[in-house]
């Protein structure tokens, strides 16, 4: 059955105007804002355009939501990695340029991180204007990489992949203009409780001040205790020899520097990443809005861009605070990673466990690790990120006799990775190989069956590189599936005709913005949107991806 949901393309066209019109055929359509556009299409429409950050901010600032739409240039991502060409261009008219013949321009330069207020147009590639795409090129482009899909290893799922991605940068974009509510008064008073005073003409403020006065003291010298080279010398001038200033090897050295230094550190970090500077610079109107980019890393996890959003410290939390008479959903998935290799896996014994009504580690605790809960995590995390040494090791074995399937998926993605080879997510999200290795094929894993180490891709070390595509398959899977999850939220909250607004995302967690009473049907479109998400992504399996959910008024409260 074809779908019969309406296809219009939309294209700017180099004056200042715009062009539509349906795929199907038939006139186009000039206008002056992409807006007018919007209006004269039917519902509904799943609209085609070079990128969702150039185009859709514009239409938020005009009141306008879309359904659906295909992003030209980030399903050109998806694709080049799929084809084993991830370091070519990936612009609309670098596409367009290849399928002519013609000679393919590079991408434009990446915007530079810094803080700015909301605009009409945000987009990550700013810092040189993309050139317009005609009409009918970029309607080519989107049939050839309709056909490029289709000749995909399992194209449904690349389909899947790239719809869900495409719905993932309208959500961004969502988020961008609502963001997340943020009291600047609680935050000030917050940083003169923790670091005391500033001094006029600026400097450290007082704590941070004191505690270097300490840390002097009980090194004899003046140290600059901000400068890790000023403290390993400190500490080698004491007879004491340092590979860092890390909190754990510093933490365990016996000398009075050592309390009053890990006090400066947490406190310094939070002045620098989170400071007075930072509140100007970030949150304006109530609200902080740190520019969400889907898809930011190699396994599909999101970033911002700037401010630190997804590293926020949870005294820091203390000054995300609902408006009057709204709450904050919050919603943590819970074992994502687990529960997802057990889908890809088709491990019978690790499905079942991960589709009972319990904590995920204790069910697995008592297949082989004598109700040890602590020890399971262990094993199912190393096997993840490839602790293979000492008792990961002993773990590991242990694992795989219970659940022989699911080790042997991410053992295959691992050599796969050290050969060289492509490694793919569930969905189709690929992987590269490291520069100069021979592109033979893609992994070898069964398609029928903030963060971890994540070394390079790129690494010329096979085994480093082994670790990577071993965790890969199962981070970039989940990340797969929180995409989905947010279309399936979005859609929910839109056809419930909720004033619910989604604000935060990170990796396994996403905050809801709502008025108090809707806080319980937000909680239930989560629990609804998470399993239906883990049957559009891996099918019929018994695997249950269940949240810990919290309504608050403040963040810090939700943990």
């Amino acid at each position: 059955m074809s779908d019969p949901t309406p296809r219009w393309a939309l294209t700017e066209d180099g004056d200042g105007h715009w062009q539509a019109a349906p795929l199907t055929g038939g006139p186009a359509l000039g206008v002056r804002d992409p807006a007018e556009a919007v209006r004269a299409a039917p519902a509904g429409t799943r609209w085609v355009w070079r990128s969702t950050a150039a185009v859709y901010p514009r239409l938020l600032t005009a009141g306008l939501r879309v359904e659906r739409c295909h992003d030209i240039e980030n399903t050109e991502l998806l694709l080049l990695a799929h084809e084993g060409r991830s370091d070519e261009p990936r612009s609309a008219a670098a596409a367009w340029a290849r399928l002519t013949g013609a000679p393919v321009p590079p991408d434009p330069p990446q915007r530079a991180t810094a803080p700015t207020a909301p605009t009409a147009q945000s987009s990550l590639f700013e810092a040189r204007p993309a050139a317009p795409l005609p009409l009918g090129a970029l309607i080519a482009v989107h049939e050839d990489q309709a056909r490029r899909l289709a000749a995909t290893a399992h194209p449904d799922r690349m389909r899947l992949l790239v719809a869900a991605e495409s719905a993932a940068f309208l959500v961004a974009a969502e988020m961008n203009r609502a963001g997340l509510p943020w009291r600047a008064d609680v935050h000030r008073a917050l940083l003169t409780e923790l670091l005391g005073e500033r001094y006029a003409g600026g400097g450290e403020p007082r704590r941070l001040a004191e505690l270097a006065d300490e840390i002097s003291a009980a090194f004899g010298r003046r140290v600059r205790p901000e400068l890790p080279a000023d403290v390993v010398k400190a500490f080698a001038e004491a007879g004491i020899r340092l590979k860092s200033t890390r909190r754990w090897e510093i933490r365990e050295l016996d000398h009075p520097a050592v309390e009053p230094l890990l006090t400066y550190k947490k406190l310094y970090r939070i002045y620098t990443a989170h400071g007075w500077g930072w509140l100007q610079d970030w949150v304006r109107d109530g609200r902080f809005r740190p520019e969400f980019v889907p898809a930011g890393t190699l396994t599909g996890r999101w970033v911002t861009n700037g401010g630190g959003a997804l590293q926020i410290p949870k005294v820091i939390r203390r000054a995300v605070i609902a408006d009057p008479g709204w709450r904050l959903v919050v919603a943590d998935a819970d074992q994502m990673e687990p529960r997802v290799l057990a889908a890809i896996s088709r491990d019978p014994a690790f499905m079942e466990v991960a589709g009972r009504p319990e904590d995920l580690y204790t069910a697995i605790s008592r297949q082989g690790f004598s109700g040890d809960r602590d020890m399971a995590k262990i094993a199912v995390l190393g096997a993840v990120y490839g602790q293979t040494s000492g008792d990961g090791l002993k773990n590991l074995a242990a694992l795989r006799r219970r659940f022989p399937r699911a080790v042997a998926y991410v053992d295959d993605a691992a050599k796969a990775g050290e050969e060289g080879r492509l490694v793919r997510t569930w969905l189709g999200r690929t992987c590269p190989p490291p520069a100069g290795a021979a592109e033979d094929g893609e992994a070898g894993i069964p398609q029928d069956r903030e963060d971890a180490w994540t070394p390079s891709y790129a690494s010329t070390n096979t085994r480093a590189r082994g670790r990577f595509t071993r965790n890969f398959v199962v981070q970039g899977s989940a990340a797969d599936w929180a995409l989905l999850l947010l279309a399936a939220l979005r859609q929910a909250i839109a056809a419930a005709g909720l004033r619910a607004e989604l604000v935060f995302f990170q990796h396994d967690e996403v905050i809801v913005h709502c008025p108090a009473e809707e806080a319980g049907a937000v909680a239930e479109a989560i629990r609804a949107a998470g399993d239906r998400a883990g049957r559009i992504a891996f099918g019929d399996t018994p695997v249950r991806f269940p949240f810990t959910t919290a309504v608050v008024e403040c963040y810090a409260d939700a943990k």
